[in-house]
């Protein structure tokens, strides 16, 4: 695992007390397999993130979308705030190569886990508001999460985004259909495809059916708005 030094220069944070971004990198997995003490994992670190992602966020939405009906803040927040969504923003900082996992873990493929990601990144928001308060936490977040928000927001529920822009400009549904399905029973790998009149309109892959077809929904969203596909 790369060392936490080299994720503070990265993030453009320095921890007081470093212990607390060792936690936040500390997946239940590496825990139980070294036999760490209790709570020594990042999940309670991950719970305090959260609440802290949701107050920053809210207040974010509320100040710069002044016209936003609640309902409207609500479902935007949301589409923020989803694993999806949390997963992504990990790329820019390549969080998953700093997360400590079991080997098994690691082996299967949990640097690139959906979950794991998400989870570790409202750990480290967690950590950096003890560390450093409110001001630190909503500067980490701002730069990570709260930017790009028009691309961000296509990954809350992309099967059902997909689906009113496809009635919005006909009258019929879209269909998806599974590609392939490999690995063995505990890590599969389902590839999936998503059609309107038998035209590929976007293919993803994910742990789950339903997170391929929510990817290959969130590629047909971006052609069509790229204009690579015309519905």
């Amino acid at each position: 695992m790369a060392s936490v030094d080299e994720l503070q220069s990265v993030i453009g944070y320095e921890f007081k007390d470093k212990s607390l971004i060792v936690q936040a990198m500390t997946h239940s997995s590496y825990a139980n397999e070294m036999h760490m003490g209790k709570h020594s994992d990042n999940e309670r670190l991950e719970f305090l993130g959260d609440a802290v992602l949701e107050i920053v966020t809210s207040r974010f939405l509320y100040l710069n979308y002044p016209d936003y009906s609640e309902g409207d803040l609500t479902k935007l927040r949301a589409s923020l705030v989803c694993e999806p969504t949390l997963a992504y923003c990990t790329k820019e900082i390549d969080l998953g190569k700093y997360v400590l996992l079991a080997r098994g873990e690691d082996k299967s493929g949990g640097r690139l886990r959906k979950s794991i990601l998400s989870d570790a990144l409202e750990a480290l928001i967690g950590a950096i508001y003890l560390d450093g308060g409110m001001d630190k936490a909503s500067d980490f977040i701002e730069k990570y999460i709260l930017t790009d928000i028009e691309h961000k927001i296509l990954f809350y529920d992309c099967k059902t985004n997909l689906q009113e822009v496809v009635q919005a400009k006909h009258n019929g549904n879209v269909e998806y259909k599974l590609l392939s399905e490999e690995g063995p029973a505990h890590n599969k790998t389902f590839s999936s495809a998503v059609l309107y009149h038998d035209e590929v309109l976007g293919t993803g892959k994910g742990h789950t059916k339903k997170a391929a077809e929510q990817e290959a929904a969130y590629q047909a969203l971006l052609n069509i708005k790229e204009g690579n596909i015309c519905i």
